[in-house]
């Protein structure tokens, strides 16, 4: 329950351990400058991305500062470039991947839905064949299972048939594959415009109101010169999303 006495439903962010945990990064702030309580899972193959890319572990035990250096960290690894301090993680519940038993692992738990972001092809695999082998692939069936929203941000390159044919299954199944492909028309001037391209789309598919890019309106080269989130400069923030890094 939340503090005025409504339910919590919360949006599940599932990591896995494909490279681009920045994604994850841009869709966890975004969805959490919307005002919507996250439930996070972190694979053990995203936590060795995370060291790898970031440099900095993710632990069960301190989740909620690893956390925070994470989201503060932008995408072209400038520690910081996000105001520390300025998200909200009092609504953020955190599961081990190792527990089955954890609340979103039954379809009873109100979730509004899940976002795979980044999915390997090992979690893709796992959820199309409805192996539950950990938390993640087992939220991510029980998402299916209760036709809740399921978006699977695959990053691979290039998809085998096998992979494919397990991206089609999810398909079929009722869940939006969304591979991590950044657009150029927005106008993006730095790494962090691409990485939230991305993770703005998944929100999109999601539901989930945000400003993270510049939309198409029909007008070519309407981008150039609009200088990165959502039309805003680097280093300036958004009306309602986060700060942009600056150039570096």
């Amino acid at each position: 329950m939340t503090a005025n006495g409504t339910r919590r439903s919360p949006w599940v962010v599932g990591v896995s351990g494909a490279s681009g945990t920045p994604y994850a990064a841009a869709v966890l702030r975004a969805l959490l400058h919307a005002g919507e309580p996250v439930d996070l899972v972190v694979s053990r193959a995203a936590r060795l991305t995370l060291l790898d890319e970031t440099g900095a572990p993710f632990r069960d035990a301190h989740w909620r500062e690893d956390l925070a250096r994470w989201l503060a960290r932008g995408a072209d690894g400038t520690p910081d470039a996000f105001e520390p301090g300025l998200l909200d993680l009092s609504d953020v519940r955190y599961w081990p991947a190792g527990d089955l038993a954890a609340g979103p692992s039954s379809g009873s738990y109100p979730a509004q839905g899940m976002l795979v972001v980044p999915a390997s092809t090992a979690c893709v695999a796992g959820v199309a064949l409805g192996l539950s082998k950990d938390l993640l692939q087992r939220v991510a069936g029980v998402t299916l299972k209760e036709r809740r929203p399921l978006v699977v941000a695959v990053r691979e390159s290039p998809l085998n048939g096998q992979t494919l044919r397990h991206l089609v299954t999810l398909d079929d199944a009722g869940a939006v594959v969304l591979p991590a492909s950044p657009a150029f028309y927005a106008g993006a001037t730095h790494i962090q415009d691409l990485v939230d391209f991305v993770a703005g789309r998944a929100l999109d598919a999601a539901g989930v109101p945000h400003k993270l890019y510049r939309r198409w309106e029909g007008e070519l080269g309407g981008g150039r010169g609009s200088g990165g989130i959502g039309g805003q400069s680097p280093g300036q923030a958004p009306e309602d999303g986060p700060a942009s890094p600056s150039e570096g």
